[in-house]
């Protein structure tokens, strides 16, 4: 059963130069041909599993970016998810927006057709670093922008922010940090720029003409945003996210509880019934499948039990309060210590993770190399 709903919105009006996600320039696109699509491809998959779709909690909106769209055409996307997606038990609907895309009536759209959660790719306050890195606004719309949405009836706001980025100092990430804060928001992310394949970043690199940060400059940026969110009073739930008491990201939680949630959309992943899928990802290939009547499924996995335990240990000690004895045994109806006991056991001889009667999470040293005791779990390893 799903908890959550992902729908893909690919359109971007500038391509940043480390996004790898499935996304198009959205000029001369068939932006309104896609959201119909949506909406149709919505509409036969609650019909073909409508016991999936009993009890949706989160819906969120991804990209690409969903501000690229007009406010009536974000007002036609809300309006088929809300006629084809089940309601009842939503309580958290999330979009990502960018700060120069976000119009007033672009905010009125989202937040009268149910969005009650925005999060902003902000990345930095550091104009030179925002352009290096292919970003288009500025601090002043970030800040404009943040109270247009409140004076909307926005609440729940959160920003994306990174580090590790090309040429970036530790003083120029302690004055984002110092900027961001002062906007007292109640969620915050924080990602290190990972370098991905097919992006502008790749070519440069590829070439070397990507001059980043030494990876004890990144270890020690880490180090700096999980203190200085602790000192006001964020808490870190999850290796990347901090937030004020009541507003975790319950979507983003679905992923790492390793819990069933739909994708719709052009290169949208999924995970119904126990199966992970990913869509057709080029746009045009989307819409005539869809409109042929066909789910637009590119590939299909059903998990095996193995893969169900690695992925519920590796997801799992993402989140600050790890791996709970209770929702193990729940889920595989066996002690977590009768599979990974030799594990747990070297991890926490390391120093990497915590065991208690709660269950397993990562320590603070942990946490710097979670990639590394993630792969500890895998089959094999």
């Amino acid at each position: 059963m799903a908890r959550g709903v992902y729908i893909h919105i690919p359109f971007c009006h500038q391509i940043c130069n480390y996004c790898d996600f499935n996304k198009v320039f959205f000029k001369n696109q068939p932006v309104d041909e896609y959201i119909e699509a949506l909406g149709r491809e919505m509409e036969m998959t609650v019909a073909q599993m409508p016991e999936a779709f009993t009890n949706i909690e989160t819906i969120f909106l991804g990209g690409g970016t969903p501000t690229a769209l007009s406010a009536e055409q974000i007002e036609k996307l809300l309006g088929l998810i809300t006629k084809h997606i089940p309601m009842s038990s939503v309580k958290e609907f999330s979009s990502e927006a960018n700060p120069d895309e976000l119009t007033i009536d672009k905010l009125q759209a989202l937040y009268n057709g149910g969005v009650n959660r925005l999060s902003m790719g902000v990345q930095s306050f550091d104009q030179s670093l925002l352009e290096k890195i292919g970003r288009t606004h500025s601090n002043e719309h970030v800040y404009e922008t943040i109270q247009n949405a409140k004076n909307v009836g926005f609440e729940n706001i959160s920003i994306d922010l990174m580090y590790g980025l090309p040429g970036q100092t530790m003083e120029q990430w302690q004055e984002t940090l110092e900027k961001a804060l002062a906007l007292k928001l109640p969620h915050y992310s924080a990602y290190s720029l990972i370098v991905e394949p097919k992006t502008i970043f790749y070519i440069q690199y590829a070439k070397g003409k990507l001059h980043l940060p030494t990876e004890d400059l990144e270890t020690d940026m880490y180090s700096v945003l999980m203190d200085t969110m602790e000192a006001h009073g964020l808490k870190q739930y999850e290796i990347s996210n901090f937030a004020n008491e009541g507003y975790a990201s319950t979507h983003n939680k679905i992923y790492w509880d390793n819990d069933e949630y739909a994708g719709f959309g052009a290169g949208a992943h999924g995970y119904l019934e126990g199966i992970r899928y990913s869509n057709v990802a080029p746009i045009k290939k989307y819409i005539e499948t869809v409109m042929a009547g066909e789910r637009p499924l590119l590939h299909e996995h059903e998990v095996t039990a193995d893969e169900k335990l690695e992925e519920q240990m590796f997801l799992g000690l993402r989140k600050s309060a790890g791996v709970t004895h209770e929702e193990f045994e729940m889920k595989f109806a066996q002690p977590m210590l009768s599979i990974y006991k030799e594990i747990i056991d070297q991890l926490k001889e390391e120093q990497l993770i915590e065991l208690d009667s709660e269950g397993i999470r990562l320590t603070r040293k942990g946490r710097f190399i979670g990639n590394e005791v993630f792969q500890r779990f895998l089959v094999g390893e």
